[in-house]
């Protein structure tokens, strides 16, 4: 049967158009990792160094494979260049160039990551980019992303375990993510926010949906209860280990069994979801096992110069951010000289401050603490400068912060975004009440100054910086915290209300001070 199209493995059809086609798209693949190497090997490292992301070494090799299963599907189709997926790698590139001016390690893990994948169906085309839509997207994986959800899904812990105490008759008192039974004090953590688990959940849960099911609707339900299961399974894993030190006297789940207990049961549960999963699996043919109907594939002869024209499309594509950001780079200036802020109209300084408290902004080029009091109320203000930012000298980064979490002598028990009245207008401020040793609690407010512009928002200060630089005006930064201590009348409230509007000209004036005394380095 000379007509017949069912191929099997000893009848495989190769297009003769890749035998340049591959090596265009191993060579367009390397010149991206050549170029991007500090953002791949930054990346990696992060892989290396963090518990929560040491998944994504297994996610390269395994959509490899993946790809191999497919690899007589591919060998059969025509690749056929798509020059107009160079465009999305244009956006991506240029979301890398914006990503590293504002030092976001995420964004520019996703870029990279992108413009690999882009990079197939730009070289090979959009046919095969789909047969091996799954394995592609799978390599998102390997982007070390999901902090951020580490504070609200700390937040969802503490109160779902606070709820289930109360609700078996233990009382309870709660500060923030401190809580107090009678048994002793417990808080929540970044390791009890269930972040960790949730990631290993959705990777793995993912990979199985694509390998045990062929319908669209059953892959997506699992990917969901993958989402689902292990939030939930993480609440119960913390109510249970506060119990087990309750009923123990504190002599279980205390230490390091804490974290083997939570792995055990984390484990337990999702072989559960799998076993139960697997009631519903369906024989898949992505296996490559047995013989594949291809219709309607012909074998076209290789294209003389399309492949090697997009290629050099593409090597253009990728080298011009890098080309942008060395030439944003060498214009930085030099470090600035230290911020001096004088003392508001109607403030005094005080030469021995009462309030014993510095947030924790670590590396700026310039520092400024002090306080100032009227009428017997003391304000304290930090100011942290920045300039020349990289990945390890920045103002918005998870480790800066007003209180760490691991900070032993002062804790955050509240925190809140809201409108505050600064220069005249309102500003978006990040408001906070501090516990710390005696008791002592505190009332800040925190805001960043980005050249000029005033937000409380993490997201936008990056944007800001991001935009500043790539217009040339540089990515001199500030942030400035006012703190005072907390009074059961509000007076503290109306204090920083009353410091704000009063001594932001003082404070205005010192950091465009150190932004004008930059010496510009000299010209290579």
């Amino acid at each position: 049967m000379a007509d017949q199209t069912l191929m099997t493995k000893t009848d495989r059809v190769t297009n003769p158009a890749w035998r340049m086609a591959l090596p265009t798209l191993l060579f367009g693949l390397a010149w991206i990792l050549f170029w991007y190497w500090d953002t791949a090997l930054a990346m990696v490292t992060i892989w290396f160094r963090s518990e929560t992301f040491t998944h994504a070494l297994l996610v390269p090799p395994i959509s490899l494979w993946l790809i191999w299963r497919r690899r007589r599907v591919l060998a059969a189709l025509p690749p056929t260049p798509a020059p107009l997926l160079l465009l999305p790698m244009v956006l991506a590139g240029f979301a890398w160039l914006l990503g590293d001016l504002a030092a976001v390690n995420a964004v520019t893990f996703l870029a990279l990551v992108s413009l690999l994948v882009l990079a197939v169906p730009a070289l090979l085309g959009t046919r095969i980019a789909l047969a091996i839509l799954f394995p592609l997207a799978y390599l998102f994986f390997a982007v070390p992303i999901g902090e951020f959800a580490l504070p609200q899904m700390m937040e969802w812990t503490a109160e779902f375990t606070i709820v289930a105490l109360r609700l078996t008759g233990i009382p309870v008192y709660r500060e923030g993510l401190s809580f107090v039974i009678p048994s002793g004090n417990w808080s929540v953590v970044e390791a009890c926010s269930g972040v960790r688990y949730l990631i290993a959940s959705v990777v793995v849960g993912t990979l199985y949906a694509y390998l045990n099911y062929r319908s669209t609707k059953r892959r997506l339900i699992f990917v969901a209860v993958s989402f689902v299961v292990p939030i939930i399974a993480n609440w119960l894993r913390a109510y249970m280990i506060v119990m087990l030190g309750h009923l123990s006297g504190n002599r279980l789940a205390v230490g390091v069994d804490h974290l083997i207990y939570g792995w055990v049961f984390f484990g337990v549960v999702i072989l559960l979801m799998f076993v139960i999963g697997s009631r519903w699996a369906e024989p898949s043919d992505d296996d490559d096992q047995g013989s594949i109907d291809i219709p309607g594939v012909s074998i076209a002869p290789p294209s003389a110069g399309r492949p090697f024209l997009t290629a050099a499309v593409l090597a253009v594509v990728v080298v011009a951010p890098i080309a942008w950001n060395t030439a944003i780079e060498r214009r930085d200036l030099g470090s600035p000289p230290q911020i001096v802020l004088a003392p508001p109209p109607g403030w005094q300084a005080v030469s021995r401050p009462s309030i014993d408290w510095r947030p924790e902004f670590a590396n700026p080029v310039s520092e400024w603490q002090g306080e100032f009091i009227r009428n017997q109320q003391p304000v304290g203000v930090f100011i942290a400068y920045y300039r020349n930012q990289n990945y390890e000298r920045k103002l918005i980064t998870s480790t800066n912060a007003m209180v760490k979490s691991t900070n032993r002598q002062w804790r955050q028990v509240s925190t809140e975004v809201r409108e505050a009245a600064v220069d005249g207008q309102p500003v978006s401020v990040r408001t906070a009440e501090l516990l710390g040793p005696g008791d002592v609690r505190l009332v800040a407010w925190q805001w960043y100054w980005i050249n000029g512009r005033l937000t409380g928002s993490d997201h936008s200060a990056k944007a800001w910086t991001a935009w500043s630089r790539l217009l040339g005006q540089g990515d001199d930064s500030a942030v400035v915290v006012l703190y005072t201590p907390k009074s059961e009348a509000g007076s503290s409230e109306a204090a920083l209300t009353t410091f704000a509007a009063e001594a932001y000209p003082a404070i205005e004036a010192a950091l465009r001070h150190t932004q004008d005394a930059g010496v510009a380095p000299p010209a290579p």
